[in-house]
């Protein structure tokens, strides 16, 4: 039984969110690698990974489910049992690519598992935290995220190399279980349960429209689908780290554990930032940092020194951004179903982390790495001139109340 407080803390979000990270670790880090070791192309490697990331734009159909049915409490255990049950599948067929179209079905499917573990942690942050350490809690949800996915890429990779892949995914989804005793300090949250179905139902549609209708969420809701500080070569750094000349336990512990270590302190920082400064500031300044980051990776000399201190910056600021954009989420979305709301915006979010990791692997295997890296700096200081342009004109960073 959970403990009966009024509160949570924004801490227990860095428990709560590592299944979701590891899950994504593994297809995001330990696979793609894999896959190019058995003879993948990076540009085929990152279509699989592409494709398992776009299953998170689903995930608001999982979110009228946890407002409206059970408990929040009862449907993240569901998802933590499905999201290990996915992961296991991958013990049984090898990585190869007679495989392919297997391996990146698994791959979709683990990604909606991985899904339905964040959809009530999001009703779990805007529902038990208090507003005055929302922006913690956003820090520590990215931190927990970007950690495990450190933890699911890096132990996945270095057990992979040294043991075998299966038993990789025996150990990462152990890990996922143990998460699950930290909901004892997570007050319950229970569904719209006095209400019918078809009473339910109209609940989330005046929701979803009072969303629109207001000014700072229908523009939150529009910058989401652009790559701002998305940071889609985390999910292509192992796959291209042989364009630095190094070495796979190298690529396990940089990618994996000192990735998630570096991007966790991010979250954190950016949670900090996020309430001290503004959620806006630690947007748009990560973002341009991520585009400044990939410049100079391109620029400096391809050799290990340059892989390490540019993944871990990387990593930094994508830890950053991520908890600027969850602190945006949650400021948007008010409290009515917000599990619904988060999961909503949450998931279309995911649509230019998708398109990106494809750009990327593209341009890498049709121009090379170089242009890989100057293709992320100006798509972002692209979209991030034009969208603080837009909220000069309209003075969206002054509105910072929600009316609903």
């Amino acid at each position: 039984m959970p403990i009966q407080r009024e509160y949570s803390s924004p801490f227990i979000y860095l428990i709560l969110v590592l299944p979701f990270g590891i899950s994504g670790g593994f297809i995001g880090v330990t696979l793609p690698f894999l896959l190019v070791k058995n003879g993948f192309s990076v540009a085929a490697a990152a279509a699989v990974t592409a494709l398992a990331v776009s299953s998170n734009v689903l995930r608001f159909l999982w979110g009228p489910m946890t407002d409206l049915t059970l408990t929040l409490h009862k449907w993240y255990i569901i998802g933590v049992l499905f999201c290990s049950f996915a992961l296991s599948l991958f013990c049984f067929i090898p990585l190869t690519l007679s495989f392919k179209a297997i391996i990146m079905t698994l791959a979709f499917v683990s990604q909606i598992a991985a899904a339905l573990v964040v959809s009530p942690v999001g009703g779990f942050m805007a529902k038990t935290v208090k507003k005055e350490r929302k922006g913690m809690a956003s820090g520590c949800f990215q931190a927990a995220s970007l950690g495990g996915f450190g933890i699911g890429g890096g132990v996945g990779l270095w057990l992979s190399i040294h043991l075998s892949y299966q038993v990789a995914i025996i150990v990462l989804i152990f890990a996922m279980l143990f998460c699950s005793f930290a909901l004892y300090w997570v007050p319950q949250v229970k569904a719209v349960s006095d209400k019918k179905i078809l009473e339910r139902m109209k609940l989330i549609g005046v929701d979803i429209k009072e969303l629109i209708h207001s000014p700072v969420s229908l523009f939150s809701s529009i910058i989401i689908f652009t790559p701002i500080g998305v940071g889609a070569a985390q999910c292509l750094w192992s796959s291209v780290a042989k364009d630095w000349h190094v070495s796979p336990d190298l690529v396990a512990l940089i990618t994996g554990t000192m990735f998630g270590i570096a991007s966790g302190i991010g979250g954190l920082f950016g949670g900090y930032i996020s309430d001290k400064f503004g959620r806006w500031m630690a947007y748009f300044g990560s973002g341009a940092a991520l585009a400044v980051i990939t410049l100079f990776m391109g620029i400096f000399s391809f050799v290990q020194s340059s892989y390490i201190i540019g993944v871990l910056a990387y990593g930094f600021m994508c830890g950053v951004n991520c908890a600027a954009y969850s602190a945006i989420i949650l400021h948007a979305i008010g409290h009515g179903l917000a599990a619904t709301k988060f999961a909503l915006l949450s998931s279309v979010g995911n649509i230019p982390l998708a398109y990106m990791i494809a750009i990327d692997g593209w341009l890498h295997d049709y121009a090379g790495i170089k242009m890989m890296l100057f293709g992320e700096t100006l798509i972002g200081f692209f979209f991030i001139l034009i969208f603080l342009l837009i909220m000069k004109h309209y003075k969206i960073h002054k509105m910072n109340e929600i009316t609903y």
